[in-house]
């Protein structure tokens, strides 16, 4: 029995909306009527074609490419539901696009994760759902509740299945120093040992030096990471895996493939030999489509995780 008595409404942008049709169906409900498109100008328009007085309102949009689009939309449809008088609003953002600033670099450097959680909160949000947060500690820059889903399980789970737990001749890889926390503990939980891509500039101008910490001769290797950009430090770590720490193949995957620029090429060209993503991104329409890369659906545990907020029960076990 839910005590607050609110209806749940499930709405999606143009991000991605074959994820939010997969949750709705995780959920055995429709997805809400709207309509999201634009002006002549590009100006975003929003149209809500049903109540949600009262209702639990749930808004799925990723803020990927086009970045500065999907964010619009987002805010709009968020602005929208409050003045329609929905109950509560949750952003179920399964990618967080801006989070690459999260902090000042360098002098002048904005802080783009703290404006745009700013933005989202000053919109009408009441809460955000997410999965892996390029730093962990963008929650703190919200003032509303954030609960920061974990795709490594998924990840987790596909590889038992091929690989088994504590198996002696795999061994996961960090691709850089900076994501070693994320692959150690994705590690432990298949019980298998980890090594680490280190790589350096030692002078202007000159290509990185990559050494690897961990013996990785004749392993098969996974790299774990959180997103895929360009694909250029994946593609560069895994060649270091395979030609200076001897490793038989190498499996990669991440939680976000952004997959911009030259990425299809590359990761076509390198010597990984799958590229599991998560589908928080949908694959790009304009690019030709690239048989390494796979999918995997988060539709079960955003379901789960809505589920959960909407019955006003713990959440914690989802990012065990």
């Amino acid at each position: 029995m839910i005590s607050h008595g609110k209806e749940i409404r499930v709405f999606c942008g143009n991000s991605n909306p074959s994820l939010a049709a997969d949750i709705c169906s995780q959920l055995y409900m429709k997805l809400g009527d709207c309509s999201v498109g634009q002006f002549a100008d590009g100006e975003c328009s929003i149209s809500v074609y049903e109540p949600v007085r009262g209702k639990d309102v749930f808004i799925v949009q990723s803020t990927c490419n086009h970045v500065n689009d999907n964010l619009m939309e987002l805010l709009i449809m968020i602005d929208a539901m409050r003045r329609a008088s929905a109950g509560r609003i949750t952003a179920v953002i399964p990618y967080f696009g801006y989070a690459r600033q999260d902090r000042k670099a360098k002098s002048r450097d904005p802080i783009s994760a703290k404006l745009v959680a700013n933005l989202i909160t000053a919109a009408g949000a009441d809460r955000v759902l997410t999965m892996d947060l390029h730093a962990a500690q963008i929650q703190g820059f919200f003032d509303i509740p954030v609960d920061n889903l974990m795709g490594a399980k998924l990840f987790a789970k596909h590889y038992v299945k091929i690989f088994g737990k504590n198996n002696e001749d795999v061994m996961v890889v960090s691709p850089d120093v900076g994501s070693t926390a994320r692959v150690r503990t994705f590690s432990m939980g298949l019980g298998l040992n980890m090594a680490i891509v280190d790589k350096r500039r030692e002078k202007a101008n000159q290509s990185e030096v990559m050494n690897i910490i961990g013996n990785v001769e004749g392993k098969t290797c996974i790299l774990l990471d959180d997103i895929v950009d360009t694909a250029g430090s994946l593609c560069g770590a895994a060649k270091a895996i395979q030609e200076i720490g001897g490793a038989k193949e190498v499996y990669a995957c991440a939680t976000h493939g952004v997959l911009s620029g030259p990425a299809i090429e590359r990761i076509e060209n390198s010597c990984i030999k799958e590229l599991l993503l998560l589908d928080t991104i949908p694959y790009p329409a304009d690019k030709p489509r690239c048989d390494k890369i796979q999918y995997l659906s988060t539709a079960s545990v955003f379901a789960e995780a809505i589920r959960r907020i909407y019955e006003e029960v713990s959440i914690s076990s989802i990012f065990d």
